[in-house]
């Protein structure tokens, strides 16, 4: 197993009911799955990166709560105006500033419930149409569909839940 992509890279679908349910039970319960992901872990674990090179869990779950508040502004930005240009950021950049050092990982627990709380009921009822709505994403050059966003941060909650549950699994934490 590749364990940068425990689960594997992000594959787009199709529209479908049952997708949208599936995809949308994944950002309703991320926060819970992250917080259940690092229970009764200690320091020393959370400074444990998840592969030689990668983020520490601390990092990781710091990560998510920033990668999520993008995500909530896109999607806000992506049903209120036409096709706008979202803001890239640098992750890795992001990862290294002080407050990824500073501040307990619960605090983006916290920040995940919340966001995750206004993100699905921003979204849970929109129409198929509305899941066409589009932004631009200048980084990589892609206009990207709201039903691509919703798949692909579906995917990356579960893409790094995986990684500290993985890291777990071979260190038997």
């Amino acid at each position: 197993m590749d364990q940068r992509y425990p689960i594997g890279h992000f594959e787009p679908q199709p529209f479908s009911e049952n997708q949208k349910a599936a995809w949308l039970a994944d950002i309703q319960f991320l926060p819970r799955a992250v917080e259940m992901a690092i229970e009764n872990l200690n320091d020393t674990h959370f400074e444990t990166p998840y592969r030689d090179g990668g983020w520490t869990v601390k990092q990781l779950v710091h990560h998510i709560a920033d990668s999520h508040v993008n995500a909530y502004c896109r999607f806000k930005l992506g049903l209120t105006e036409n096709n706008p240009t979202i803001k890239p950021y640098e992750e890795k950049g992001w990862a290294l500033l002080a407050d990824i050092d500073l501040v307990p990982i619960n605090t983006s627990i916290t920040m995940l419930y919340a966001i995750h709380q206004r993100l699905h009921a921003t979204i849970a009822n929109l129409t198929e149409e509305q899941w066409q709505r589009t932004v631009y994403h200048p980084a990589s050059e892609k206009t990207m569909s709201l039903w691509f966003l919703l798949g692909m941060y579906a995917w990356h909650g579960k893409h790094h839940v995986a990684h500290i549950t993985t890291l777990r699994e071979r260190n038997n934490w």
